[in-house]
């Protein structure tokens, strides 16, 4: 892992990082890292050659100064009349350098959602030394006092590594949402992968976060253990969250873009990767095996098969699983026009194919690529490329 050491460095200007979860949408994206400290997973090339560093305390709270500054100018002009305010607000941004454009738009952004909830960048904020991050989150509340939700990503062996005493006082400061990206909690997929963590650490760890009174979304990746793994990373998945009762259960399907590592174990025959119909088998099988927990299920990604999976456990495992079963009793064909509706956009949930319009344009997309039973899965893989 390349690292810099970022302590001596001049402050450039607001940064913005490369990714946050689709639920921090209406966020204020505030960056603590950059890159990622692992950066070894085989399923992942977004940090590919890039150098990990940690932002200094004083340059994330002159980010923190900058959006302020910006955003109590923003909300005094949207006080006025219609039209003339809109006009001023325009007009700030005209001689501002990039960095401060930047910082402008997300104060702008996040004004107009109403400034409730920041996520903290990049990949792992949680390797920053507790005293350090707590500096960070006190400074943010007092500067921003209306901030109902903190969020950041982070890694089970960073996390396992925090005393409980330092978890309860980053929560205290105001870090109130974490996520963390199980994939898998089967050992063979973990270790082929190269996640750097092994399962008892994944528990531990997500554990450890509920044990400090911090919301917890854990993510499951259908798909990650291939052809022959399958059912062990939906089981011992399941059993490995079972064992933390995550708030949120957060479901990412495996795509494989051909920049990351596991793209040449593909071609050479070390990884077979599942079709959609076996990714919808995986997942069924998974939300099956959730038990005694209470967790809410949520597919908020467009790579997912089914986006209407959303519900919380056990109540409403039934009306979740629906769908799944549904699809894998459909006459081929009917699979066949869903899967592509579903990958061109035309449908967003399996009940869209009684809609006979939808149909239609479904339809129209599927001769429009020639697809058929025979090169759906090689499609399908060529589409999923657009969204990675």
């Amino acid at each position: 892992m390349k690292k810099h050491n970022a302590a001596t460095e001049d402050y450039s200007g607001f940064e913005l990082g490369p990714i946050r979860p689709p639920s921090e949408a209406a966020s204020l994206m505030l960056r603590v890292t950059r890159n990622c400290p692992w950066n070894k997973c085989k399923f992942c090339g977004l940090y590919r050659g890039e150098t990990f560093s940690i932002r200094p305390v004083e340059h994330v709270m002159r980010d923190i100064d900058q959006v302020r500054l910006y955003a109590d100018r923003i909300e005094a002009l949207m006080e006025q009349p219609a039209g003339a305010g809109y006009r001023q607000i325009a007009e700030l941004q005209h001689d501002l350098s990039p960095a401060e454009r930047m910082a402008f738009h997300s104060a702008l952004n996040w004004v107009r959602n109403g400034m409730r909830s920041v996520f903290l960048q990049d990949a792992n904020t949680l390797v920053v030394k507790p005293a350090e991050l707590v500096t960070v989150l006190e400074y943010l509340r007092r500067s921003f006092p209306r901030v109902e939700r903190v969020t950041s990503y982070a890694r089970s062996h960073s996390i396992a590594r925090i005393s409980d005493d330092d978890m309860a006082r980053l929560a205290a400061a105001g870090l109130n949402r974490i996520h963390i990206g199980m994939e898998s909690g089967a050992e063979t997929v973990l270790d082929f992968i190269r996640k750097g963590v092994d399962r008892e650490t994944q528990i531990i760890a997500g554990q450890k976060v509920k044990r400090a009174g911090i919301e917890l979304s854990e993510y499951y990746m259908p798909g990650l253990g291939g052809m022959e793994y399958s059912s062990a990373n939906a089981l011992q998945t399941a059993a490995a969250i079972n064992a933390i009762d995550a708030d949120f259960i957060r479901i990412r399907t495996l795509a494989i873009p051909a920049e990351v590592d596991l793209y040449q174990d593909v071609r050479s025959g070390a990884f077979t990767p599942l079709n959609d119909l076996q990714v919808a088998a995986e997942l069924l099988l998974f939300l099956d095996n959730l038990e005694g927990i209470t967790s809410v299920v949520k597919s908020d990604h467009i790579l997912n098969l089914f986006q209407e999976i959303e519900g919380r456990l056990p109540e409403d495992r039934e009306r979740m699983t629906e769908p799944i079963r549904t699809f894998m009793t459909l006459e081929p064909p009917q699979q066949l026009l869903y899967l592509v509706g579903r990958r061109t956009g035309v449908f967003t949930r399996l009940a869209d194919l009684d809609d006979a319009e939808l149909r239609r344009h479904a339809e129209n997309a599927r001769l429009a690529h020639c697809v058929t039973s025979d090169n759906v899965d090689a499609w399908t893989a060529e589409m999923i490329q657009q969204f990675i």
